[in-house]
């Protein structure tokens, strides 16, 4: 049996995401062979990966915080400007502390219940992009808004973004 093979009963025995046959794509969006099961489940008019669903852990049992991986190259590259004009601090004071804790905790309760029943392992953490409070990463709010999520960071970052996000 190969390595992908190996990884896709396992994943099919754990009740993990399948990867969907994107490896190639995605390898190249990352830069690096993906380290756990995904699915693509944002895609640009072109078909490109825009977000990622990631599974709970990674391919060595590595607990993995990050639900959704924003990948789409435009979408990386204005998401990164937007941060590094200081758009973590400025979204971390424009958003309700309160709100924020409920976004979270709504991430981290849809990651948690990936994980199969009877799982006894260290668990990933935190909520969004595995923060536990605050803002952390803008890129990883917009990908959960882009794939539906209820994000108020994720939607502040849309609204940020204006006219040059690629919808």
């Amino acid at each position: 049996m190969d390595r992908e093979e190996d990884l896709q009963e396992k994943e099919e025995k754990e009740g993990l995401t399948l990867r969907l046959g994107n490896d190639d794509h995605v390898e190249a969006l990352l830069g690096r062979a993906p380290q756990g099961p995904y699915e693509v489940v944002v895609r640009a008019d072109d078909g490109t990966p825009r977000v990622l669903r990631n599974a709970p852990f990674l391919d060595d049992g590595t607990p993995m915080p990050t639900r959704y991986w924003l990948v789409g190259p435009d979408d990386v590259l204005l998401v990164s400007r937007l941060e590094s004009a200081g758009g973590v601090r400025r979204a971390d004071a424009a958003i309700d502390p309160d709100e924020l804790a409920d976004a979270h905790r709504r991430y981290a309760a849809e990651r948690d219940a990936a994980i199969p029943d009877g799982y006894t392992g260290h668990r990933p953490s935190g909520g969004v992009g595995g923060t536990r409070q605050g803002v952390k990463c803008l890129h990883a709010h917009y990908a959960w808004h882009l794939a539906g999520g209820d994000d108020p960071v994720g939607r502040w970052v849309a609204e940020h973004l204006g006219s040059e996000a690629v919808v």
